[in-house]
């Protein structure tokens, strides 16, 4: 209801395009907390109900009170409300101006060719630091005699920026640019330019631990694709959790909302139920934080993450807060944990904690973890459980199937706790425990 109206809201006459911004992206920003929260927690409710009743047509017997397929807790509030993104990602784009030099968000389509890119200062769940550097990159793009990049094959170069900040005050800016036809001596002017505005003019304002500049023929792109070049600064940011300092690099994973990653990861070890001699698979790893914010209550933790990067960062990590019972393994989950778990012959048990993006695991990867009879309990953490990761908890609890080279025990669903990392959208990331 609550997207529909937001939908409704968006095409109403006279509505500012600042509030059609906010209802696109931040749907319940009008709601009370509280109320926020009652959302979400039914939105999970009819997640889980659809999960029991696709797990009956299976022939699983998944029906607990209320038709949910298991107990669901109340969503654990975000200890941080307003401005609690520590990474942002802004458009270079059209305004509702017309001037082809907006740094914004998105409201409209490709599909319907009504895209106009709205600046962000009015955005509740972004911080003032991002805003600012949004607003300073704007000013700079302006002055440039280089155009914006909207489309790819019509020339441009200026494309997104992309912020992230931490609690010790660390702000790190990437900026992404199309090369086109421009050779190296004209690429070093901008990036002096750019160095310049930001170091000495009136880019300073922002303070920029780490300038980074990317060069990108592409939608998306990895550093090994096309390397993130450092202008300025400090090649990492620095953030704590539960005790631990994390190095953080341009491109790795870190949770959006810190203080909420806190309370996640301290629920998570909690169910993980895992003592000295348990091994902790951490899926999907990213920059080591679960796995090493859980590496004190457990024998060994193995990591598993497919940006080179971040596993670089992971391992810095270990290393600088003295953990030495951890290893991590730098691949694609599909490659890697089937070979890992093939000759898997340690006696000690053995728990896994999933966090995949939202295009949820390979089928290898559930194969894997399905298929080894030393994992009794896995923690799936998933940001759109309606989405690719349905088909993931399917397949982790259906009966066995030799054609699809499901031959493990099936798990079952045995708790659901929701947290709410991201305020006033619709979205919840849902922590689903399995057991056998």
């Amino acid at each position: 209801k609550e997207k529909k109206k937001a939908r409704q809201g968006c095409s109403l006459p006279g509505s500012s395009w600042e509030e059609r911004l906010a209802n696109a992206v931040t749907p319940l920003w009008r709601l009370p907390y509280q109320e926020q929260l009652q959302v979400k927690y039914q939105s999970q409710r009819k997640i889980l109900q659809t999960l029991a009743s696709r797990l009956e047509k299976l022939g699983i017997d998944a029906q607990k009170p209320g038709g949910l397929c298991c107990p669901l807790q109340p969503v654990v509030p975000s200890p941080i409300v307003n401005g609690y993104r520590n990474k942002s990602t802004f458009s270079v784009n059209r305004g509702p101006d017309g001037n082809p030099k907006t740094v914004g968000l998105y409201v409209g389509t490709g599909r319907a060719r009504n895209i106009v890119c709205v600046k962000a200062n009015h955005m509740e769940n972004i911080p003032p630091e991002h805003k600012q550097v949004a607003e300073c990159y704007e000013e700079f793009i302006r002055r440039s005699s280089l155009d914006p990049c909207i489309l790819f094959h019509e020339g441009g170069h200026w494309r997104e920026l992309v912020v992230r900040t931490t609690s010790h005050g660390h702000t790190m800016a990437i900026i992404t640019f199309h090369p086109q036809e421009l050779g190296q001596e004209a690429l070093a002017t901008q990036k002096a330019l750019l160095k310049e505005f930001f170091m000495c003019g009136p880019g300073r304002v922002c303070a920029l631990t780490s300038l980074y500049f990317q060069e990108s023929t592409m939608t998306r792109c990895s550093h090994e694709q096309s390397p993130f070049q450092l202008l300025h600064g400090e090649p990492h940011i620095f953030e704590e959790v539960l005790g631990l300092k994390f190095r953080i690099s341009p491109d790795a994973f870190f949770q959006v909302n810190t203080g909420a990653a806190e309370v996640l990861y301290q629920v998570v070890g909690e169910l993980s139920q895992a003592g000295g001699d348990t091994i902790l698979l951490d899926i999907c790893c990213g920059t080591g934080t679960i796995g090493l914010s859980l590496a004190h209550q457990v024998s060994k933790i193995i990591g598993i993450e497919v940006v080179e990067k971040a596993i670089e960062d992971a391992r810095w990590n270990a290393a600088l807060n003295g953990i030495s019972n951890c290893e991590f393994h730098s691949g694609k989950a599909e490659a890697v944990l089937p070979q890992l778990l093939s000759s898997w012959e340690d006696a000690r048990p053995l728990v896994a904690v999933v966090n995949p993006s939202r295009a949820g695991l390979h089928y290898r990867v559930v194969r894997a973890i399905r298929n080894c009879k030393s994992i009794r309990r896995l923690l799936y953490i998933s940001c759109k459980p309606e989405g690719e990761a349905m088909r993931n908890f399917l397949e982790l609890c259906c009966p066995p199937d030799p054609g699809k080279k499901l031959a493990g025990e099936p798990f079952a669903p045995t708790l659901a706790i929701p947290f709410d990392m991201f305020p006033h959208t619709v979205h919840c990331e849902l922590v689903l425990l399995f057991t056998r």
